[in-house]
């Protein structure tokens, strides 16, 4: 599998002025298995976005080799998916087939098996005929994961895949992930459960707007890199509070 990520000097901003973002440099190699850590606020979902072009470079440059926005599967945040649209788990996941079935082809029986069987991988066997909106937070997302078992992309990125779901689905899905893994594919996630990345991921990029760290994990996650990372973060907040103190007083 294909799958080699630069990026350059990589800065990105809120509104042109403050970095959410800033020169970040490095590279995430084919059939790498790293995750995204760092603070509140750290840029991690903004350093994502920028990777499947949802926001603009200020400066620098993302290289995604040979790679179209085809080959990447992409899972925002479950908070910024709107469950109320009436789709079916079965509509849900010709979505992954995109590429096959394009807008007006007709849905072959091997997609449709395709689907039946990621479904049946992530535990959930026996659901296309249900609404998307009925599902329990731990299914939906073991759906979305089904997608992507569709999709077949060489390179897949997450957003804090697990929030808000159970200890059970987290494992399981975590089983997905590591055979996603296995099969060569180049994968990214923004994760908080720091056990759960030294467990699980063997790189980690360490971000707190800059870069602190990136690689492998146990080199990564030292207390000297997560000190620094934090005493960063309680810079910005300092600033925040000053600013908003600031305005008050005016």
């Amino acid at each position: 599998m294909t799958g080699l990520i630069r990026l350059s000097d990589v800065t990105i901003t809120y509104d042109g002025r403050h970095a959410a973002v800033s020169r970040v440099a490095g590279r995430f190699a084919a059939g790498s298995m790293t995750a995204i850590a760092g603070p509140n606020g750290a840029g991690k979902s903004t350093l994502l976005k920028a990777l499947v072009d949802e926001l603009p470079l200020v400066s620098g440059t993302i290289e995604r080799a040979s790679l179209s926005r085809c080959d990447i599967g992409y899972l925002p945040q479950a908070a910024e998916m709107d469950r109320r649209f009436p789709m079916t788990v079965g509509d849900a996941m010709l979505l992954g087939a995109w590429r096959e079935t394009g807008p007006f082809r007709r849905v072959q029986a091997s997609i449709a098996s395709k689907a039946r069987s990621a479904l049946n991988a992530v535990g959930l066997p026996d659901i296309e005929h249900r609404s998307v909106a009925s599902l329990s937070a731990g299914q939906f997302q073991r759906v979305l994961f089904a997608r992507l078992v569709v999709q077949d992309s060489s390179v897949i990125l997450l957003d804090e895949p697990f929030a808000a779901v159970d200890a059970r689905t987290t494992r399981d899905l975590l089983t997905v992930v590591g055979n996603w893994h296995r099969e060569g594919r180049t994968i990214v996630a923004v994760l908080h459960d720091l056990d759960q990345i030294r467990s699980y991921f063997p790189e980690t990029l360490l971000l707190a707007r800059e870069l602190i760290a990136w690689g492998p994990t146990a080199v990564t996650l030292t207390l000297t890199n997560l000190n620094r990372a934090q005493m960063l973060a309680e810079q910005w907040e300092d600033g925040i509070a000053s600013a908003c103190s600031g305005q008050h007083a005016a």
